[in-house]
């Protein structure tokens, strides 16, 4: 069995919708927190317990170091770059932040500083992330960028990227990836989007609900959409990022047995619907057909082998359950490489535009496959030197397999002078202390 996250878009979705609903679901604010702290762009953010038509969530703030006042709730200026989501920030993607407002908001250069895709790289490359963290934030901005880049008609690296560089898009993004891998599903599970209707005035003027960043985003991974209920943008750009890029497939719940639910909170309240992204966590139910796969395969002799590198962290980015490498003698007596990459079977086109994109390959061969995983889950155990997190794998209800997180164990060693076994080897015995007891 397989552990699903499902996402129930019944009223559209947006950066701090996604992390709130991760929030309530279980994420850990002071993990979130030390993630997003690792890349010293001067910010706090908080979980508030709100009500949205009857129904209880948790609403994502964030906050500049240091400020009086959540950045949520200092708004622009009437003719500045923004427009109302009707979620938490107005904006936290393509075209600036916040809700219009009658009075100007007190400058902040904080707010103000907009970073390039190469500071941005930067500061995720200095991050406490996981790698597989990283490339996939790295290449969630990068596909930011080119939708951007591709609606305005110009080169990347022409494109103004104050909304890029913008903390709310910054905090979203990486936040997101940061809780989404904490929950280790094996799968993402997503329903169609309602994308809302109306019209939303961006930096360019007033355009129809999608706004043409979320529309690029959403035709782009063939996500499904209908517009219903009030006449408001209930699909940012940061959302349909999001969910596009780790939804597997879309449509109803999927058989599972419900661990978890979490509600991440919008902003405003909308009549007659509760203004929320609703997040189920659980693990495939036994009866579930069988999970399948497909698995991309091709070699290559011919490339130079330092594209292998970022060729993993693309292939990764795009969804692949796992990517690796295998020597091969290739005819003439060459040496090669065997690239084998799994994913679902819903990815196909992505993986392989990314393998004839960055490979010389001019060919490759796909097939579907079952596959059998095991229940995991992830639990907390304190040692000596800190908390870290144990994947515990079971079949059939029973355990058979319990691991440290790596990068948990990495980091209190670096920050404890300790060898990196010692501190699992902690971690190994606060677990079977916890099972014992």
């Amino acid at each position: 069995m397989s552990r699903i996250l499902y996402l129930d878009c019944f009223s559209g979705a947006s950066g701090d919708m996604i992390l709130g609903a991760l929030l309530d679901a279980g994420l850990p604010l002071d993990e979130l927190r030390r993630a997003l702290g690792s890349l010293a762009i001067g910010i706090d953010v908080t979980a508030d317990r709100v009500m949205r038509s009857g129904v209880a969530a948790t609403k994502f703030r964030l906050h500049e170091s240091g400020a009086a006042s959540a950045k949520a709730s200092a708004p622009k200026a009437p003719g500045a770059h923004g427009h109302d989501h009707g979620h938490d920030r107005a904006h936290d993607h393509a075209y600036d932040h916040d809700r219009p407002s009658p009075q100007p908001p007190v400058p902040s250069p904080q707010s103000h500083h907009h970073r390039s895709l190469v500071e941005i790289a930067a500061l995720i490359d200095g991050s406490a992330l996981s790698a597989s963290g990283k490339a996939r934030s790295q290449a969630l901005f990068g596909r930011l960028a080119e939708v951007e880049a591709a609606i305005h008609g110009m080169p990347v690296d022409e494109v103004h990227l104050h909304e890029v560089g913008a903390l709310d898009s910054i905090v979203d993004i990486v936040g997101a990836v940061f809780g989404l891998e904490w929950f280790g599903a094996d799968e993402v599970v997503a329903s169609p989007l309602n994308v809302g209707s109306g019209t939303v005035e961006c930096a360019h003027g007033t355009f129809p609900v999608p706004a043409p960043a979320t529309a690029r985003l959403l035709q782009l991974q063939g996500a499904p959409v209908y517009a219903r209920g009030v006449p408001a943008e209930l699909v940012t750009p940061t959302g349909a990022l999001l969910v596009t890029a780790y939804a597997h497939r879309y449509g109803p719940l999927p058989a599972m047995r419900i661990e978890r639910i979490g509600y991440g909170a919008g902003d405003r309240e909308l009549p007659g619907a509760p203004n929320v992204l609703r997040l189920f966590v659980g693990e495939a139910a036994a009866d579930r057909p069988g999970d399948r796969v497909g698995v991309l395969e091709f070699e290559v002799d011919d490339m130079n082998p330092q594209i292998f590198g970022p060729l993993m962290d693309r292939l990764y980015a795009a969804g692949a359950h796992e990517v690796f490498y295998v020597p091969a003698q290739m005819k003439k007596g060459r040496p090669g490489t065997l690239v084998t990459a799994i994913a679902p079977p819903g990815l196909r086109e992505a993986l392989s535009a990314v393998v004839f994109r960055e490979t010389t390959t001019i060919g490759l061969r796909y097939q579907e496959v079952e596959r059998e995983c095991l229940a995991r889950e992830i639990v907390e155990v304190t040692t000596p030197l800190g908390a870290v997190r144990i994947k515990v794998s079971r079949r059939g209800g029973r355990v058979v397999n319990a691991l440290p997180e790596f990068e948990d164990c990495a980091r209190l060693a670096g920050e404890h002078d300790r060898s990196i076994k010692d501190v699992h080897a902690l971690a190994v015995k606060a677990y079977l202390d916890r099972e014992g007891s």
